[in-house]
């Protein structure tokens, strides 16, 4: 087995190095490491083992990655929980992914009704428990990583420490992350780029990591000069109000070696302008969760393409499927298919997705691109309806699902508003029952009691009815032409322009 990546593994050389810190704290290696297994005695004395599932409800700190490798230190997996959830979605997750522990913020915090600790209340030295020795064995369930699903539901995506393992292996060699490096780590802790990308290829190579618990344009570049971190991973809406600081916001960031821009399209210019602004290479990537994280890259060091995604990272292979299911040659447009050890083991509880999703020894990713000959990867467009706003994939079934609970939402169709910093922002049209009066002031609140903030539609049309394709589904593509089109308001289209600002 070789799980190199887990801290409790590093050579006694490492020991007096520095490893993770925050805001609050700074820890060596001995130090995270002796943290790790006071915080997996606590797990294991409230009955946490192999195979059981941990819950994570924590915004970016050091704990949280304590927590995280204390499950996989008992054998355990984690599911990290968004820490802006609200109790609705906080609790479906909780349940379906069978957490038997969930680490809170605070008491009052979302736990669905499992038993929970306190992030105050975790042991912060070892209390001379007898934990067996680390077992971990790379088909182990690592991570269960929830994505927005397109029927409504989030899917807890699983990934084995196999998965992670090859993730991990991929990235670094790709960017060639050493001990000397120090990475600043901006990404939300809930998703898989943060903990593959930043955290896991970092400590691997015994690097450092310093972690922001939140993004603030000048913060984030105060934070850059203050810790003079090597790299660091984004998404376009960093960049884009990094870039849109004012003049007389410099810094020196000669340190960052390198900066990694993924999880949503980036324009050329806005690649170009952070490189002639702030002096350090972007390099673009795309993936997916189900691949976790990332499965191309732009080169290190090697040229970049316009409008491409880079080529495939080591120990993975990018190719492009036609509707009849053969790859097909370079130039050819066609479905974007990715094989490798990084490929999740399936949906969790859900067979029939997993099933759809890795077919014919490949992930399906929905998406639309083509290889050229020397594959670089254009990403053409979405099979799928996801919005991708600031980075954050959206999928509009989740938010429409949350209208059509308004007794007065007779149809319900969102879609993506394409918006200067964000990318998109997601845009909802509703009708109404004959006879129904539909006060959008009341989607307004039940939309804020149900959905995350960033999932909020920025703006409610009632329409007398949906456009509709000859076979009668709702005709999005006619409702995205609407929002490119001059705002007309009539007496069948009102709106409320600002249920969430942008």
């Amino acid at each position: 087995m070789s799980l190199t990546y887990l801290p409790w593994r590093r050579p006694a050389a490492y020991d007096a190095r520095p490893c993770v810190g925050d805001e609050q704290q700074a820890l060596t290696y001995a130090e995270f490491t002796d943290r790790v297994e006071a915080v997996a005695e606590q797990f294991a004395e409230r009955g946490v083992g192999p195979g059981s599932v941990v819950a994570i409800m924590l915004a970016n700190r050091v704990e949280l990655l304590v927590c995280l490798v204390a499950a996989w230190r008992v054998g355990a997996a984690a599911t990290p929980v968004n820490p802006v959830f609200t109790a609705t979605e906080a609790d479906y997750q909780i349940a379906d992914s069978g957490a038997v522990l969930v680490v809170t913020a605070g008491p009052g915090a979302p736990d669905g009704g499992r038993p929970s600790i306190t992030v105050d209340d975790l042991r912060r030295a070892p209390a001379g428990g007898a934990l067996p020795a680390p077992a971990t064995a790379p088909g182990d369930r690592a991570l269960l990583i929830y994505t927005s699903g397109s029927t409504g539901r989030p899917k807890g995506v699983i990934l084995d420490h196999a998965n992670v393992d090859a993730m991990v292996s991929s990235i670094s060699a790709h960017l060639e992350i050493t001990g000397d490096d120090h990475c600043l780590l901006v990404l939300p802790l809930f998703h898989v780029n943060a903990i593959c990308v930043s955290f896991l290829s970092t400590l691997r190579a015994g690097g450092r990591l310093s972690v922001l618990s939140r993004f603030l344009p000048v913060d984030f570049l105060a934070a850059v000069e203050r810790l003079r971190p090597t790299f660091f991973s984004a998404v376009p809406t960093i960049y884009a109000h990094l870039v849109g600081l004012p003049a007389e916001s410099t810094v020196d960031t000669s340190s960052v070696r390198v900066a990694i821009c993924g999880a949503a399209p980036a324009t050329e210019e806005l690649l170009a302008a952070v490189e002639s602004r702030f002096g350090f290479p972007v390099m673009e990537g795309y993936g997916l969760t189900e691949g976790s994280c990332a499965s191309t890259s732009t080169p290190l060091g090697g040229p970049r393409r316009a409008g491409t995604v880079g080529v495939a990272l080591p120990g993975q292979r990018v190719a492009i499927k036609g509707p009849d299911g053969t790859l097909m040659p370079t130039g050819e447009r066609g479905e974007i298919v990715i094989q490798g050890d990084n490929v999740m083991r399936g949906y969790l509880g859900r067979p029939d997705a997993t099933a759809e999703t890795l077919r014919d020894g490949w992930l399906h990713t929905g998406d639309v691109g083509i290889l050229d000959d020397d594959g670089y990867l254009r990403i053409v467009d979405r099979i799928k309806d996801m919005i991708i706003r600031g980075g954050e994939n959206l999928y509009p079934k989740e938010i429409e699902s949350v209208l059509h609970q308004h007794p007065a939402v007779q149809e319900a169709a969102v879609v993506g508003a394409p918006h200067a910093t964000y990318g998109e922002v997601p845009v909802a049209y509703v009708s109404a029952y004959p006879g129904c009066p539909l006060d959008t002031d009341e989607l307004r609140v039940l939309c804020a009691e149900r959905l995350t903030k960033v999932k909020i539609p920025v703006a409610v049309h009632v329409l007398d009815a949906l456009p509709k394709n000859p076979v009668g589904k709702i005709d999005k593509p006619a409702l995205r032409a609407r929002l490119a089109a001059p705002a007309t308001p009539t007496a069948t289209d009102s709106s409320a322009d600002t249920l969430q600002g942008a």
